[in-house]
């Protein structure tokens, strides 16, 4: 890697671009909600559908690069903390889905885990679910740039609440269409960015807002992740 010229300002202002880049988020039509109208699958689609291991992470899963930042702790994945009420579960999720550390050495693939890891059990949103995550991510070579920095990223939550879309879909939803329990909540929030750059720490904020579409009781026991929105592009 090229050493940048740290006396020309437009080499600091190139970490706070990357700090601010969201990675291209995938053509998505409308917010998710045509997956889950699609309704619950039958007890022969279930068979067909077949069943496997979950994805589990039990170590970084990339070396980092010569000259990439030494973790200074045991590095940790995040975790969605379980529970049967549906806006604490919605918070849980959105706090994970925005919690990674580029420094860490585990990549994209393993946090996307965290997140599948509470996905809906009967599999049925499983490959629309990992879709969605994928585009709130840094994509690889995104990540390994970032990684030149140790750019880490969390999430504080402004405000959650049932859309008024929500309610219109669920009056225009035929009988069995939705599992029972099923509800969205669209969360707006701030997503902070942090980075080394020249021994010094830069810093981006940037206002957030997305959708999570939830399962909840009757239908299980806890909450369970279905979809989510387009980011930026929620349901109001």
């Amino acid at each position: 890697m090229k050493t940048p010229d740290l006396s020309a300002p437009r080499s600091r202002h190139r970490l706070i671009a990357a700090l601010a880049a969201l990675v291209t988020v995938l053509a998505l039509a409308g917010v998710g909600v045509y997956g889950l109208l699609a309704g619950p699958p039958t007890a022969g689609e279930d068979a067909n559908r077949g069943s496997g291991p979950g994805p589990a992470v039990t170590s970084p899963s990339d070396p980092g690069a010569p000259g990439d930042p030494v973790p200074t702790a045991t590095p940790r994945l995040p975790s969605v903390s379980a529970s049967a009420d549906p806006e604490t579960f919605a918070r849980n999720v959105a706090t994970a889905l925005f919690a990674w550390d580029t420094a860490s050495g585990f990549m994209p693939l393993d946090y996307t885990s965290v997140v599948l890891a509470v996905g809906d059990p009967s599999g049925a949103e499983q490959a629309g679910l990992a879709a969605d995550i994928a585009t709130y991510l840094p994509n690889r070579d995104a990540w390994i740039e970032l990684r030149h920095y140790a750019t880490a990223q969390h999430l504080t939550i402004d405000q959650v609440f049932v859309p008024d879309a929500w309610d219109a879909a669920l009056e225009q939803a035929q009988p069995g269409q939705l599992a029972e329990g099923t509800i969205a909540y669209t969360i707006e929030g701030t997503r902070h960015r942090d980075g080394v750059w020249n021994d010094e720490t830069v810093t981006s904020e940037h206002p957030v807002a997305f959708t999570v579409f939830l399962v909840c009781g009757p239908t299980y026991d806890t909450c369970h992740l279905l979809r989510l929105s387009q980011l930026d592009n929620p349901l109001r």
